[in-house]
Protein backbone atom coordinates (compact mmCIF):
# COMPACT_ATOMS: atom_id res chain seq x y z
CA UNK A 1 0.00 0.00 0.00
CA UNK A 2 1.82 3.34 -1.21
CA UNK A 3 1.08 6.38 1.01
CA UNK A 4 -0.37 9.07 0.05
CA UNK A 5 0.84 12.63 -0.17
CA UNK A 6 -0.22 16.27 -1.00
CA UNK A 7 3.49 16.76 -2.11
CA UNK A 8 6.77 14.91 -2.28
CA UNK A 9 10.24 16.88 -2.55
CA UNK A 10 12.94 14.90 -4.36
CA UNK A 11 16.04 16.29 -2.49
CA UNK A 12 16.67 18.21 0.58
CA UNK A 13 18.84 21.50 -0.74
CA UNK A 14 17.98 24.87 0.22
CA UNK A 15 15.52 24.19 -2.78
CA UNK A 16 13.87 21.12 -1.30
CA UNK A 17 14.07 21.14 2.28
CA UNK A 18 12.78 25.01 2.33
CA UNK A 19 9.79 23.92 -0.20
CA UNK A 20 8.86 20.99 2.28
CA UNK A 21 8.66 23.38 5.57
CA UNK A 22 6.82 25.96 3.08
CA UNK A 23 4.43 23.35 2.45
CA UNK A 24 3.95 21.87 5.61
CA UNK A 25 3.56 25.80 7.03
CA UNK A 26 0.28 25.28 4.40
CA UNK A 27 -0.98 22.31 6.02
CA UNK A 28 0.35 19.62 3.58
CA UNK A 29 1.21 16.27 3.96
CA UNK A 30 4.74 16.22 2.84
CA UNK A 31 7.29 13.65 2.13
CA UNK A 32 11.19 14.61 1.41
CA UNK A 33 13.21 12.25 -0.61
CA UNK A 34 17.21 12.44 0.06
CA UNK A 35 19.62 10.06 -1.13
CA UNK A 36 22.88 11.22 0.72
CA UNK A 37 22.73 14.40 3.71
CA UNK A 38 20.11 16.86 4.58
CA UNK A 39 20.95 20.13 3.20
CA UNK A 40 22.02 19.11 -0.17
CA UNK A 41 25.50 19.66 -1.43
CA UNK A 42 25.19 23.63 -0.10
CA UNK A 43 25.50 22.43 3.71
CA UNK A 44 27.50 19.47 3.09
CA UNK A 45 30.00 20.30 0.13
CA UNK A 46 29.20 23.83 -1.00
CA UNK A 47 28.39 27.26 0.45
CA UNK A 48 28.71 26.43 3.91
CA UNK A 49 31.74 24.38 4.36
CA UNK A 50 33.64 26.67 1.53
CA UNK A 51 32.90 29.75 3.46
CA UNK A 52 34.47 27.83 6.35
CA UNK A 53 37.49 27.52 4.90
CA UNK A 54 37.55 30.83 3.49
CA UNK A 55 37.40 32.29 7.27
CA UNK A 56 40.27 30.23 8.20
CA UNK A 57 42.67 31.36 5.53
CA UNK A 58 41.06 34.90 5.91
CA UNK A 59 42.51 35.14 9.51
CA UNK A 60 46.10 33.35 8.45
CA UNK A 61 45.93 36.57 6.07
CA UNK A 62 44.76 38.59 8.59
CA UNK A 63 47.87 37.43 11.10
CA UNK A 64 50.08 38.14 8.46
CA UNK A 65 49.79 41.98 8.31
CA UNK A 66 49.50 42.51 12.22
CA UNK A 67 51.97 44.85 11.94
CA UNK A 68 49.76 47.91 9.94
CA UNK A 69 47.34 47.40 13.20
CA UNK A 70 50.42 48.22 15.44
CA UNK A 71 50.66 44.04 16.81
CA UNK A 72 53.05 41.56 16.26
CA UNK A 73 52.77 37.69 16.71
CA UNK A 74 55.64 34.89 15.84
CA UNK A 75 55.68 31.55 14.54
CA UNK A 76 52.05 31.76 13.44
CA UNK A 77 50.95 28.55 11.83
CA UNK A 78 48.23 26.42 10.93
CA UNK A 79 47.14 23.03 10.81
CA UNK A 80 45.18 21.65 7.79
CA UNK A 81 43.61 18.72 9.10
CA UNK A 82 42.21 21.57 12.11
CA UNK A 83 40.77 23.38 9.61
CA UNK A 84 38.95 20.80 7.98
CA UNK A 85 37.72 19.58 10.84
CA UNK A 86 36.14 23.09 11.69
CA UNK A 87 34.62 23.07 8.31
CA UNK A 88 33.09 19.47 8.41
CA UNK A 89 31.80 20.16 11.74
CA UNK A 90 29.82 23.53 10.79
CA UNK A 91 28.05 21.48 7.78
CA UNK A 92 27.45 18.64 10.23
CA UNK A 93 25.70 20.54 12.99
CA UNK A 94 23.59 22.67 10.59
CA UNK A 95 22.56 19.08 8.11
CA UNK A 96 21.76 18.69 11.91
CA UNK A 97 19.31 21.69 12.02
CA UNK A 98 17.76 20.55 8.61
CA UNK A 99 17.00 17.25 10.02
CA UNK A 100 15.55 19.19 13.36
CA UNK A 101 13.37 21.05 11.32
CA UNK A 102 12.12 18.45 9.18
CA UNK A 103 10.82 16.91 12.53
CA UNK A 104 9.74 19.96 14.10
CA UNK A 105 7.26 20.74 10.55
CA UNK A 106 5.75 17.20 10.57
CA UNK A 107 7.66 16.12 7.39
CA UNK A 108 8.20 13.10 6.67
CA UNK A 109 12.58 11.94 6.07
CA UNK A 110 12.50 9.35 3.02
CA UNK A 111 16.36 7.94 3.16
CA UNK A 112 16.68 7.11 -0.35
CA UNK A 113 16.76 7.80 -4.23
CA UNK A 114 13.40 8.65 -5.39
CA UNK A 115 12.05 8.03 -9.11
CA UNK A 116 8.83 8.67 -11.01
CA UNK A 117 6.66 5.40 -11.32
CA UNK A 118 4.48 6.06 -14.28
CA UNK A 119 2.61 8.85 -13.75
CA UNK A 120 -0.49 9.60 -11.31
CA UNK A 121 2.09 10.82 -9.27
CA UNK A 122 3.19 7.54 -8.20
CA UNK A 123 6.74 7.67 -6.65
CA UNK A 124 9.28 4.80 -5.28
CA UNK A 125 12.31 5.05 -3.40
CA UNK A 126 15.10 2.68 -3.60
CA UNK A 127 18.07 2.32 -1.35
CA UNK A 128 21.33 0.11 -2.18
CA UNK A 129 18.82 -1.27 -5.04
CA UNK A 130 16.21 -2.47 -2.66
CA UNK A 131 12.87 -0.69 -2.46
CA UNK A 132 12.07 0.92 0.66
CA UNK A 133 8.56 3.07 0.24
CA UNK A 134 6.36 3.54 -2.65
CA UNK A 135 4.26 7.14 -2.22
CA UNK A 136 1.83 8.54 -4.30
CA UNK A 137 1.53 12.75 -4.60
CA UNK A 138 -0.78 15.16 -5.40
CA UNK A 139 2.34 17.31 -6.64
CA UNK A 140 6.05 16.46 -7.21
CA UNK A 141 8.71 18.69 -6.69
CA UNK A 142 11.80 17.79 -8.72
CA UNK A 143 15.28 19.30 -6.28
CA UNK A 144 17.98 17.17 -7.02
CA UNK A 145 20.41 19.88 -7.75
CA UNK A 146 24.25 19.43 -9.62
CA UNK A 147 27.29 17.99 -9.82
CA UNK A 148 30.04 19.08 -10.91
CA UNK A 149 31.10 18.97 -14.68
CA UNK A 150 33.75 17.06 -15.80
CA UNK A 151 36.02 17.22 -18.94
CA UNK A 152 37.76 14.54 -21.03
CA UNK A 153 40.51 13.77 -20.15
CA UNK A 154 40.66 15.02 -17.15
CA UNK A 155 38.54 13.04 -14.83
CA UNK A 156 39.28 14.09 -11.64
CA UNK A 157 41.09 11.07 -9.23
CA UNK A 158 41.01 12.40 -5.69
CA UNK A 159 44.22 12.16 -5.53
CA UNK A 160 46.03 14.87 -8.62
CA UNK A 161 42.48 16.41 -10.11
CA UNK A 162 40.28 17.15 -7.95
CA UNK A 163 36.41 18.86 -7.92
CA UNK A 164 35.38 21.19 -4.92
CA UNK A 165 34.47 18.42 -3.36
CA UNK A 166 38.27 16.98 -3.25
CA UNK A 167 39.23 20.49 -2.55
CA UNK A 168 37.06 21.16 0.42
CA UNK A 169 39.04 17.79 2.00
CA UNK A 170 42.66 18.63 1.18
CA UNK A 171 44.98 16.25 3.10
CA UNK A 172 47.98 19.00 2.47
CA UNK A 173 47.97 22.44 1.15
CA UNK A 174 49.69 21.97 -2.24
CA UNK A 175 53.06 23.97 -2.95
CA UNK A 176 51.89 24.67 -6.27
CA UNK A 177 47.98 24.33 -7.74
CA UNK A 178 46.42 25.05 -11.20
CA UNK A 179 42.60 26.19 -10.83
CA UNK A 180 40.61 25.48 -14.37
CA UNK A 181 37.66 28.03 -14.58
CA UNK A 182 37.53 31.40 -13.11
CA UNK A 183 33.81 31.27 -11.86
CA UNK A 184 33.05 31.70 -8.22
CA UNK A 185 33.67 28.34 -7.56
CA UNK A 186 37.22 28.66 -8.86
CA UNK A 187 38.09 31.78 -7.25
CA UNK A 188 37.46 30.92 -3.82
CA UNK A 189 39.38 28.10 -3.66
CA UNK A 190 42.24 29.96 -5.33
CA UNK A 191 41.81 32.85 -2.82
CA UNK A 192 41.95 29.84 -0.01
CA UNK A 193 44.78 27.88 -0.82
CA UNK A 194 46.84 31.41 -2.02
CA UNK A 195 46.04 32.57 1.67
CA UNK A 196 47.75 29.64 3.11
CA UNK A 197 50.89 30.09 0.66
CA UNK A 198 50.27 27.84 -2.69
CA UNK A 199 51.44 29.24 -5.84
CA UNK A 200 48.25 29.65 -7.86
CA UNK A 201 47.88 29.87 -11.65
CA UNK A 202 44.20 30.31 -12.64
CA UNK A 203 43.28 29.25 -16.40
CA UNK A 204 40.46 30.83 -17.79
CA UNK A 205 38.81 29.84 -21.27
CA UNK A 206 37.29 33.57 -21.68
CA UNK A 207 39.02 36.72 -21.95
CA UNK A 208 38.31 38.05 -17.84
CA UNK A 209 37.91 36.28 -14.71
CA UNK A 210 34.81 36.08 -12.59
CA UNK A 211 33.11 36.52 -16.04
CA UNK A 212 29.40 36.78 -15.22
CA UNK A 213 30.36 39.84 -13.53
CA UNK A 214 30.51 43.79 -14.53
CA UNK A 215 34.11 44.22 -16.55
CA UNK A 216 35.50 46.88 -14.24
CA UNK A 217 34.55 44.52 -11.77
CA UNK A 218 36.52 41.23 -13.40
CA UNK A 219 39.61 43.53 -14.39
CA UNK A 220 40.13 44.96 -10.54
CA UNK A 221 39.81 41.15 -9.46
CA UNK A 222 42.56 39.85 -11.99
CA UNK A 223 44.58 42.71 -10.76
CA UNK A 224 44.06 42.19 -7.05
CA UNK A 225 44.88 38.45 -7.62
CA UNK A 226 48.12 39.18 -9.81
CA UNK A 227 48.90 41.37 -6.71
CA UNK A 228 48.53 38.87 -4.19
CA UNK A 229 50.91 36.78 -6.36
CA UNK A 230 48.73 34.95 -8.89
CA UNK A 231 49.30 33.98 -12.03
CA UNK A 232 46.44 34.52 -14.06
CA UNK A 233 45.99 33.18 -17.98
CA UNK A 234 42.91 34.35 -19.84
CA UNK A 235 41.49 33.45 -23.23
CA UNK A 236 43.57 30.25 -22.22
CA UNK A 237 42.17 26.57 -23.61
CA UNK A 238 43.65 23.31 -21.53
CA UNK A 239 44.54 20.97 -24.61
CA UNK A 240 45.55 18.03 -21.83
CA UNK A 241 46.24 16.80 -18.94
CA UNK A 242 48.70 14.52 -17.88
CA UNK A 243 49.32 12.74 -14.48
CA UNK A 244 52.64 12.00 -12.94
CA UNK A 245 53.29 10.13 -9.58
CA UNK A 246 52.91 13.34 -7.60
CA UNK A 247 52.68 16.08 -10.11
CA UNK A 248 50.38 17.13 -12.78
CA UNK A 249 50.90 18.63 -15.67
CA UNK A 250 48.23 21.17 -18.16
CA UNK A 251 49.04 22.26 -21.63
CA UNK A 252 47.30 25.44 -21.90
CA UNK A 253 47.31 26.92 -25.24
CA UNK A 254 47.10 31.48 -25.52
CA UNK A 255 46.96 33.01 -29.08
CA UNK A 256 47.97 29.58 -30.76
CA UNK A 257 50.90 29.32 -28.23
CA UNK A 258 50.97 26.61 -25.61
CA UNK A 259 53.16 26.05 -22.85
CA UNK A 260 52.89 23.24 -19.75
CA UNK A 261 52.03 24.28 -16.79
CA UNK A 262 52.86 21.83 -13.68
CA UNK A 263 51.72 21.52 -10.53
CA UNK A 264 50.86 19.20 -7.55
CA UNK A 265 47.49 19.79 -7.48
CA UNK A 266 44.60 20.41 -10.71
CA UNK A 267 40.99 21.84 -9.37
CA UNK A 268 38.32 21.34 -12.24
CA UNK A 269 35.92 24.55 -11.75
CA UNK A 270 34.29 24.60 -15.48
CA UNK A 271 30.80 24.65 -14.07
CA UNK A 272 27.80 21.80 -13.04
CA UNK A 273 25.40 19.54 -14.67
CA UNK A 274 22.26 18.86 -13.75
CA UNK A 275 21.10 15.35 -11.76
CA UNK A 276 18.47 14.41 -14.34
CA UNK A 277 19.65 11.00 -14.47
CA UNK A 278 17.54 8.22 -12.61
CA UNK A 279 14.49 10.04 -11.95
CA UNK A 280 11.88 8.24 -14.50
CA UNK A 281 11.63 11.53 -16.80
CA UNK A 282 11.68 8.87 -19.66
CA UNK A 283 8.05 8.68 -20.95
CA UNK A 284 7.02 12.08 -19.44
CA UNK A 285 6.37 15.39 -20.91
CA UNK A 286 9.16 16.74 -18.80
CA UNK A 287 11.67 18.33 -21.00
CA UNK A 288 15.64 18.54 -20.18
CA UNK A 289 18.18 20.65 -21.80
CA UNK A 290 21.82 21.12 -21.62
CA UNK A 291 21.23 18.80 -18.59
CA UNK A 292 18.66 21.27 -16.90
CA UNK A 293 14.79 20.26 -16.38
CA UNK A 294 12.79 23.56 -18.35
CA UNK A 295 10.35 24.97 -16.21
CA UNK A 296 8.40 28.26 -16.13
CA UNK A 297 8.16 30.76 -14.12
CA UNK A 298 6.46 29.12 -11.44
CA UNK A 299 8.80 25.75 -11.29
CA UNK A 300 5.97 23.60 -13.54
CA UNK A 301 7.24 21.20 -16.50
CA UNK A 302 5.57 19.83 -19.52
CA UNK A 303 4.25 17.22 -17.29
CA UNK A 304 1.09 17.80 -14.51
CA UNK A 305 1.54 18.37 -11.31
CA UNK A 306 5.59 17.74 -11.31
CA UNK A 307 7.62 20.69 -10.52
CA UNK A 308 11.19 21.29 -10.74
CA UNK A 309 13.33 24.46 -8.84
CA UNK A 310 17.21 24.88 -7.27
CA UNK A 311 20.15 24.11 -9.86
CA UNK A 312 18.43 21.20 -11.74
CA UNK A 313 15.73 23.81 -12.90
CA UNK A 314 19.09 25.73 -14.86
CA UNK A 315 21.69 29.17 -14.10
CA UNK A 316 21.92 31.34 -11.99
CA UNK A 317 23.00 28.21 -9.86
CA UNK A 318 22.80 29.92 -6.36
CA UNK A 319 21.19 28.38 -2.84
CA UNK A 320 19.23 31.44 -2.71
CA UNK A 321 17.82 31.62 -5.81
CA UNK A 322 16.81 27.78 -5.19
CA UNK A 323 14.80 28.91 -1.73
CA UNK A 324 13.23 31.83 -3.22
CA UNK A 325 11.93 29.58 -6.18
CA UNK A 326 11.08 26.99 -3.64
CA UNK A 327 8.62 29.56 -1.80
CA UNK A 328 6.93 30.53 -5.13
CA UNK A 329 6.57 27.30 -6.59
CA UNK A 330 4.40 25.62 -3.36
CA UNK A 331 2.45 28.66 -2.95
CA UNK A 332 1.31 28.38 -6.66
CA UNK A 333 0.63 24.88 -5.78
CA UNK A 334 -1.48 25.77 -2.59
CA UNK A 335 -3.25 28.64 -5.21
CA UNK A 336 -1.96 31.31 -2.75
CA UNK A 337 -1.07 33.20 -6.31
CA UNK A 338 2.27 34.45 -5.75
CA UNK A 339 4.54 36.50 -8.20
CA UNK A 340 6.20 34.85 -11.17
CA UNK A 341 9.93 33.89 -10.01
CA UNK A 342 11.81 36.95 -11.33
CA UNK A 343 15.94 36.20 -11.63
CA UNK A 344 16.50 39.39 -12.60
CA UNK A 345 16.55 40.61 -8.67
CA UNK A 346 18.96 37.73 -7.72
CA UNK A 347 22.21 38.77 -6.44
CA UNK A 348 25.40 36.79 -6.73
CA UNK A 349 28.19 37.00 -4.41
CA UNK A 350 32.24 35.68 -4.47
CA UNK A 351 33.92 35.04 -0.95
CA UNK A 352 37.55 35.17 -2.87
CA UNK A 353 39.53 38.66 -1.30
CA UNK A 354 38.57 40.51 -2.83
CA UNK A 355 35.06 39.97 -2.53
CA UNK A 356 32.45 40.52 -5.26
CA UNK A 357 28.64 41.09 -5.41
CA UNK A 358 26.30 42.24 -7.74
CA UNK A 359 22.52 42.08 -8.75
CA UNK A 360 20.75 43.60 -12.03
CA UNK A 361 22.35 44.61 -15.33
CA UNK A 362 25.97 45.45 -16.03
CA UNK A 363 26.81 48.39 -17.37
CA UNK A 364 27.59 46.81 -21.20
CA UNK A 365 24.59 44.57 -20.87
CA UNK A 366 22.27 48.02 -19.87
CA UNK A 367 23.41 49.18 -22.97
CA UNK A 368 23.30 46.30 -25.05
CA UNK A 369 19.01 46.54 -24.58
CA UNK A 370 18.99 50.13 -25.38
CA UNK A 371 19.13 51.85 -21.49
CA UNK A 372 20.74 55.10 -22.11
CA UNK A 373 22.77 55.52 -18.54
CA UNK A 374 24.31 57.39 -16.11
CA UNK A 375 26.80 55.84 -14.14
CA UNK A 376 28.43 55.83 -10.53
CA UNK A 377 31.76 54.80 -8.68
CA UNK A 378 32.93 55.11 -5.47
CA UNK A 379 36.32 53.45 -4.63
CA UNK A 380 36.94 52.07 -1.00
CA UNK A 381 39.95 54.06 -0.25
CA UNK A 382 37.49 57.13 -0.04
CA UNK A 383 35.80 55.45 2.80
CA UNK A 384 36.56 56.71 6.31
CA UNK A 385 35.31 52.81 8.04
CA UNK A 386 37.56 50.99 5.26
CA UNK A 387 40.72 53.20 6.50
CA UNK A 388 40.22 52.45 9.90
CA UNK A 389 39.36 48.53 8.94
CA UNK A 390 42.62 48.69 6.88
CA UNK A 391 41.25 47.06 4.27
CA UNK A 392 40.32 50.17 1.22
CA UNK A 393 40.86 47.77 -1.75
CA UNK A 394 37.63 48.01 -4.23
CA UNK A 395 34.61 50.04 -5.08
CA UNK A 396 30.94 50.32 -5.33
CA UNK A 397 29.73 50.65 -8.72
CA UNK A 398 25.96 51.80 -9.80
CA UNK A 399 24.24 51.87 -13.09
CA UNK A 400 20.82 53.54 -13.27
CA UNK A 401 18.47 54.62 -16.40
CA UNK A 402 19.55 57.91 -17.30
CA UNK A 403 15.74 58.59 -18.31
CA UNK A 404 13.55 57.13 -15.71
CA UNK A 405 16.12 57.26 -12.49
CA UNK A 406 15.61 52.95 -12.33
CA UNK A 407 18.36 51.68 -10.72
CA UNK A 408 19.49 49.08 -13.46
CA UNK A 409 22.35 47.08 -11.60
CA UNK A 410 24.68 47.65 -8.79
CA UNK A 411 28.56 45.90 -8.75
CA UNK A 412 30.79 45.87 -5.27
CA UNK A 413 34.34 45.02 -4.86
CA UNK A 414 36.32 44.70 -1.48
CA UNK A 415 35.73 43.76 2.22
CA UNK A 416 32.56 42.40 2.93
CA UNK A 417 30.38 43.54 -0.08
CA UNK A 418 28.37 40.35 0.08
CA UNK A 419 26.95 41.47 3.25
CA UNK A 420 25.80 44.42 2.04
CA UNK A 421 24.21 44.26 -2.04
CA UNK A 422 21.05 43.24 -0.26
CA UNK A 423 20.27 47.00 0.48
CA UNK A 424 20.66 47.23 -3.81
CA UNK A 425 18.72 44.06 -4.13
CA UNK A 426 15.77 45.37 -1.69
CA UNK A 427 16.01 48.91 -4.12
CA UNK A 428 15.56 47.36 -7.13
CA UNK A 429 12.44 44.85 -5.58
CA UNK A 430 10.68 47.95 -4.62
CA UNK A 431 11.57 49.08 -8.07
CA UNK A 432 13.79 52.49 -6.19
CA UNK A 433 14.64 55.30 -8.27
CA UNK A 434 17.93 57.17 -7.21
CA UNK A 435 15.93 60.13 -5.46
CA UNK A 436 14.80 57.40 -2.97
CA UNK A 437 18.34 56.10 -2.69
CA UNK A 438 19.81 59.49 -2.56
CA UNK A 439 17.79 60.53 -0.02
CA UNK A 440 18.35 57.24 2.15
CA UNK A 441 20.36 58.32 5.34
CA UNK A 442 23.30 55.81 6.07
CA UNK A 443 25.23 55.04 9.29
CA UNK A 444 28.89 56.64 9.92
CA UNK A 445 30.92 55.07 9.94
CA UNK A 446 30.14 52.10 7.77
CA UNK A 447 31.46 50.61 4.39
CA UNK A 448 27.89 50.78 3.80
CA UNK A 449 28.19 54.61 2.71
CA UNK A 450 30.20 53.76 -0.35
CA UNK A 451 26.74 52.57 -1.52
CA UNK A 452 25.17 55.87 -1.39
CA UNK A 453 28.32 57.65 -2.26
CA UNK A 454 28.27 55.30 -5.58
CA UNK A 455 24.57 56.66 -6.36
CA UNK A 456 25.69 60.54 -5.76
CA UNK A 457 28.64 59.91 -8.39
CA UNK A 458 25.98 58.70 -10.94
CA UNK A 459 24.19 62.48 -10.24
CA UNK A 460 27.38 64.44 -9.92
CA UNK A 461 26.80 65.30 -6.36
CA UNK A 462 29.34 62.45 -4.47
CA UNK A 463 30.94 64.30 -1.56
CA UNK A 464 34.45 62.36 -0.34
CA UNK A 465 35.91 62.30 -3.68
Amino acid sequence: MADNYDLVVVGSGPGGYVAAIRAAQLKMKVAIVEREHLGGICLNWGCIPAKTLLRSSEIFHILQTLDQYGMSAENVKFDIAKIVKRSRGVAAQLSGGVKFLMKKNGITVIDGAAKLAGGGGKVTVEKDGKKVADLVAKNILLATGARARVLPGMEPDGKLVWTYKEALVPDTVPKRLIVIGSGAIGVEFASFFRDLGSEVTIVEALDRVVPVEDAEVSAFVKKSFEKQGMKVLVGASVKGVKKGASTVTATVEIGGKTQEIEADRLILAVGIVGNVEGLGLEGTKVKVERTHIVVDGYGRTGEPNVFAIGDVAGPPWLAHKASHEAITCVEFIAGLNPHEFDGSNIPGCTYCRPQVASVGLTEARAKELGHEVKVGRFPFIGNGKAIALGDTEGFTKTVFDAKTGELLGAHMVGPEVTEMIQGYTIARTLETTEAELMHTVFPHPTVSETMHESVLDAYGRVIHI
